[in-house]
């Protein structure tokens, strides 16, 4: 009967796990609709590429919203250049004291520092605060709790595999250990599908708010041909949606390993 205590361990992993994922679920709603007080206006480029990739895809848009006014110059070899080195909001500050005195710098620093900035931070707080951000503590427990719950699907499976090829199990008690650990399974992936109905995209930056308010603004973008559209196509779906070759190449060069 050893089988019966692999089958309390397959019970204990698949029932803590899904009621942590359940509790941080239910947390992370509850922040959402607490702070859910959007005064009803349009979002800016940089509200929606935060919302979209985080401070990375705010730091990417500076950059190519700078490059496109020929005040900074992102070469394909992987350098920003200034042109103008005066910014225009505290964004542009960032890039521009992220590239230094000097007035270049590689693109890749600039970046990461422009991504970490004090103006960027201050964006998420007033996105979380009107409710179209999740708070990074609620998204990475979701996130964590979720692969909590595939690693005792993963230990179920095994426990049940071991539980069935034990050569002390009698051949006819076979069929009925497999439906034991069967019940415990079925538990693991069922709150992992309810789990992806529900709160899927686990590390997405919008909350179901935000994310409404994206979808709209991602079908104006696609009706619009200005430069005004092509900013909130890159805001909204980042680098990959840069037009000109030239310019993608900036972003996806890479120093040669040495």
């Amino acid at each position: 009967m050893f089988w019966v205590l692999l089958l309390l361990l397959a019970w204990v992993a698949a029932g803590t796990t899904c009621t942590r994922l359940c509790l941080a679920s239910v947390r992370a709603a509850a922040v959402v609709d607490e702070t859910d007080r959007f005064n009803g206006r349009g979002l800016t480029l940089y509200e929606a590429a935060f919302l979209s990739g985080g401070p990375a895809r705010v730091a990417d848009l500076t950059l190519v919203s700078m490059a496109r006014q020929r005040r900074l110059l992102l070469a394909h070899t992987g350098w920003a250049t200034v042109v103008d080195p005066r910014g225009r909001d505290e964004m542009e500050r960032s890039v521009l004291g992220a590239i230094g005195p000097d007035g270049q710098s590689r693109i890749a620093p600039v970046r990461t520092t422009a991504a970490a900035a004090d103006s960027v931070r201050v964006l998420a707080d007033r996105l979380v605060a009107a409710g179209l951000a999740v708070p990074d503590g609620a998204r990475t427990t979701v996130a964590g709790a979720v692969r909590q719950v595939r690693a005792a699907a993963a230990a179920v499976l095994v426990l049940g595999a071991v539980a069935l090829l034990m050569p002390a199990q009698a051949q006819e008690n076979r069929p009925l250990v497999a439906i034991w650990f069967t019940l415990p399974l079925i538990l693991t992936l069922s709150c992992l599908a309810i789990a992806r109905i529900e709160v899927h995209p686990y590390t997405r930056w919008a909350s179901p708010a935000g994310q409404h308010l994206l979808s709209a603004l991602a079908r104006r973008a696609d009706t619009g041909s200005d430069d005004r559209t092509y900013l909130t196509t890159v805001a909204v779906r980042g680098i990959r949606a840069i037009g000109e070759p030239d310019l993608r190449a900036a972003f996806a060069h890479r120093e040669p390993h040495a």
